[in-house]
């Protein structure tokens, strides 16, 4: 048994029972909210707590177990949807992996199929648009869309992608015919993949979005809300980033208007995957309106959703995401050791966006094995890492690996906290 001090040590590496959980940080859980934990049983209410208190949590605890069946139900669906003798469909991969729904069977052919579809038909049969949902299934699969493999052949979909978006544009320009949705959708996957040489496309869909008297239908709008939202945080001139405002804040403050007319409904029910998807990822824009979310995600649940790419697309927004999220994170792990034998080590890893540190750690291991081996033992409280290095921790000497983020002690253990983009995690040999 280990002794009392050790113990210290692992609930300090594995922090307290009030675990924030990534995404569901905006919504409450059975274990409590991310700002009111509810740990309380039996007459500890009556201490701690009027008794109105004890229905709205109950009502809390529903809502949260409903919108988990939910998720889980569409998930059911959309798997279930899949056949294997027709072409695979890229929106449910992205739609699962932004879900997290990525170690079973028909993940694992979707995938597969995927890449051979884009081998053998990116350059020839497909449009932009759907070359470019192609890259985004395989960027939230962790795959490279530059050197994609399958048949013992291999292709780059990024120039494809290009060639298709400058010709498409070319093309239906002079006809006054753009598709506004599939030049939105190129524009996000090439922003996710840091290619930002189409500013002129950008502009063009965010001078559309001001121009009312086209008025593009919703799913067009939002998804010209998601690639310029991308486009927003990686342009440096100034007079784009004003255009670029400019458009989302009339677009999303159109969607705000048309949920209040319709009763939470933004267009109909199967454009509403992607205007929350959109209202999700631009508040800075509406702001300081605020959206009635839970108004919105009404609509939703009261919705027997049947078609697969509606389910797509709805999915990411109820489980905290979207399209936005399909690139990989990177996370800058290091590990070091100043008590004896200093060494310090330091490498970064791209992980889904979703990634436990557990996850990262790992993502480091199969990159350098002989410098980020580690080994863990499982708790009451989860993963415990006990080694780093070769360097395990010891009770005589009270030393352990403790965890840090840009310098502060995290609160929560390896296998529950997640790492945000481009984040520093520390794991220091420290004593107790």
């Amino acid at each position: 048994m280990p002794s009392m001090a050790y113990s210290m040590a692992v609930l300090l590496a594995l922090a307290s029972a009030t675990v924030t959980q990534g995404c569901a940080e905006r919504q409450s859980s059975c274990s409590g909210t991310a700002d009111r934990p509810v740990t309380l049983q039996g007459d500890e209410w009556m201490a701690h707590g009027a008794l109105g208190d004890l229905p709205s949590v109950a009502e809390e605890c529903q809502a949260t177990v409903s919108h988990h069946r939910l998720v889980q139900e569409l998930l059911r669906r959309m798997e279930k949807s899949v056949k294997f003798d027709e072409p695979p469909n890229p929106s449910i991969l992205l739609a699962m992996n932004l879900a997290g729904a990525t170690h079973g069977h028909v993940h694992h052919w979707l995938l597969q199929e995927i890449k051979k579809d884009a081998v053998e038909r990116a350059q020839t049969d497909m449009t932009s648009g759907q070359v470019a949902l192609y890259v985004l299934a395989l960027l939230s699969s962790c795959q490279d869309p530059r050197c994609v493999h399958a048949m013992g052949k291999t292709i780059n979909l990024i120039p494809i992608l290009k060639q298709k978006m400058n010709e498409e544009i070319s093309k239906n320009g002079t006809q006054g015919l753009i598709t506004w949705y599939a030049e939105s959708l190129d524009i996000l996957a090439l922003c996710l993949l840091k290619e930002y040489d189409n500013q002129d496309a950008v502009k063009a869909v965010a001078e559309e979005l001001l121009n009312h008297k086209s008025s593009p239908d919703v799913d067009s709008r939002a998804m010209a809300v998601l690639a310029l939202v991308c486009a927003y945080n990686h342009t440096g001139k100034q007079d784009l980033i004003h255009l670029i405002r400019d458009a989302l804040k009339a677009v999303t403050n159109d969607f705000l208007d048309e949920q209040e007319r319709h009763n939470g409904m933004i267009g109909n029910i199967y454009s509403m995957g992607l205007a929350l998807q959109a209202l999700e990822t631009s508040s800075e824009f509406y702001s300081p309106r605020k959206w009635d979310r839970a108004q919105a995600f009404s609509v939703v649940y009261n919705h027997d959703y049947k078609q697969p790419m509606a389910m797509a697309q709805v999915l990411p927004p109820l489980v905290g995401k979207s399209y936005l999220d399909a690139a990989p994170i990177t996370v800058q792990f290091s590990i070091t050791n100043t008590l004896k034998n200093y060494f310090h080590y330091s490498t970064s890893v791209e992980v889904p966006s979703d990634s436990t540190l557990l996850q990262v750690m790992k993502a480091a291991r199969n990159e350098k094995p002989d410098i980020f081996c580690f080994k863990t033992e499982q708790t009451s409280w989860g993963p415990f890492v006990t080694s780093i290095h070769g360097l395990a921790g010891n009770k005589t000497e009270r030393t352990y690996w403790q965890f840090f983020s840009c310098w502060s002690p995290l609160q929560e253990g390896v296998g529950t906290y997640k790492p945000k983009n481009w984040e520093h995690i520390q794991a220091i040999f420290s004593t107790y």
